[in-house]
């Protein structure tokens, strides 16, 4: 088992809030995400999230906003692991971390869902689209999280944050995503008012269902919410029919009708049906992820580079970032149908 710290010091602090028990522990996941362990501590299951060793990029791997978020969600009718207790000194893992419930359900990582029955990968999709209604139907300042982000113009904000970090690579220019940091803020729409909690990484693998219902119990990896607006998950969470199962796991290219999954359209006609009213999804809201996701991929080749990426698949992330600004570009152009595939 691959723990960046000495088991033996989570053991004592737990024996000093639980008392002495049997201690398993075991990694889960990888990525870029923050580390995270499955613990079981005598009666007690949990999942440990804790911050990277290491030097880490400023703002980032913040597990106190994770904490803070779920805190926040628990008593709303947004499925979320309940939160069990956050520790932020340096001792005994090296790190700040927090413990939350171990749920039971299923998580799919393959957005073909394979195993699954027509009927099945339909209900997944549309309760995907459910739980991300139930999120954005909270008002932050009613929970608490008023003060998580900065409210409005969030798409001016993030447009020019992603296009700074993308100006301040040190990796050769990919002329198409420079092109479409061009194109975007002149096609901002008007901002709507619409503020509301936005996960930033909503998408099928970072949702735990019920073992036998298509319905989520749990929205996971909360490290990139913010305050933020609705369209910008539902851009995101769109990107799966707009990339291939080999681009980070989209649907593009599979016989969606034959295998039971929605059409975009469909997923997001569910999502508005069950929503808190909003303005439509535009071509721009999905040209605007496709660019901020090849952003993130050129940073996360910029870290292998460096040598302090958090994976060692990270350096082949780089041709990911070209794919996704030329799609993006298609998009813009009217050679790929945005909201209809």
């Amino acid at each position: 088992m691959n723990a960046d710290f000495d088991p033996a010091a989570l053991k004592g602090f737990l024996a000093n809030r639980f008392g002495d028990a049997a201690m398993t522990l075991q990694r889960i996941g990888g990525g870029q995400s923050n580390p995270t362990y499955f613990v079981d501590y005598g009666a007690h299951r949990m999942v440990l999230r804790k911050k990277p060793a290491g030097p880490i990029l400023r703002g980032a791997h913040a597990v106190d906003r994770e904490f803070r978020v779920l805190e926040a969600l628990a008593p709303t009718d947004v499925p979320v692991p309940r939160p069990m207790l956050y520790h932020d000194g340096v001792e005994p893992l090296g790190t700040p971390f927090y413990l939350m419930e171990r749920l039971d359900g299923r998580v799919f990582h393959d957005c073909s869902l394979p195993g699954l029955s027509p009927a099945e990968r339909r209900g997944i999709y549309f309760g995907m689209a459910e739980a991300m209604a139930k999120l954005h139907a909270v008002r932050p300042d009613e929970v608490g999280l008023g003060d998580y982000g900065r409210p409005g113009n969030y798409f001016e904000r993030q447009i020019g944050r992603w296009t700074k970090q993308l100006r301040e690579s040190p990796s050769d220019r990919i002329p198409a995503l420079e092109a479409v940091a061009d194109w975007l803020p002149q096609h901002m729409p008007a901002d709507d008012g619409r503020v509301s909690i936005a996960h930033g990484d909503f998408r099928l693998g970072n949702l735990l269902f019920h073992p036998g219902k298509p319905e989520v119990i749990g929205i996971l990896d909360w490290e990139l919410s913010t305050i933020g607006h609705p369209l910008a998950d539902l851009g995101f969470c769109s990107m799966t029919w707009h990339s291939t199962p080999d681009e980070y796991g989209g649907i593009l290219g599979l016989d969606h009708a034959a295998l039971g999954i929605p059409s975009q359209r469909e997923f997001l006609d569910h999502y508005f049906a069950h929503a808190v009213p909003t303005a439509p999804l535009e071509r721009f809201h999905l040209v605007f992820s496709l660019f901020r996701f090849a952003v993130i991929f050129v940073g996360i080749a910029d870290r292998a580079r460096a040598g302090s990426a958090a994976s060692a698949d990270a350096a082949g992330k780089w041709p990911l970032a070209g794919r996704f600004a030329v799609r993006a570009q298609e998009i813009i152009q009217g050679a790929r149908p945005w909201s209809a595939a």
